[in-house]
């Protein structure tokens, strides 16, 4: 795997993925992971909360991703998921 894991700390992103430098071109990722709520919810808390703190310093392309796991019956289980881009020049790291 070409990733470096960063797990869950209280008050913090739920996943953080760093490229590794030698993994070629490869976007970091704030991962924020909700249950009957929504994939958008997810990706205003990360926004409110400045998640994408945690990459401060780091230069390259971030992606925010907003995920919601929805409940329909005791057998299926749905998901949503929004991507973002996170410019560094969108506000405060």
């Amino acid at each position: 795997m070409n990733m470096i894991w960063i797990l869950r700390v209280l008050s913090f992103a739920d996943l953080v993925f760093i490229p590794r430098t030698n993994a070629g071109y490869r976007p970091a990722m704030v991962v924020e992971l909700k249950y009957n709520k929504s994939a958008d919810s997810a990706i205003n808390q990360i926004k409110t909360n400045r998640y994408q703190g945690a990459l401060k310093g780091y230069s390259d392309k971030v992606l925010l991703v907003g995920i919601n796991y929805d409940a329909e019956g005791k057998e299926k289980k749905h998901h949503t998921c929004v991507i973002e881009e996170w410019n560094h020049g969108d506000g405060e790291w």
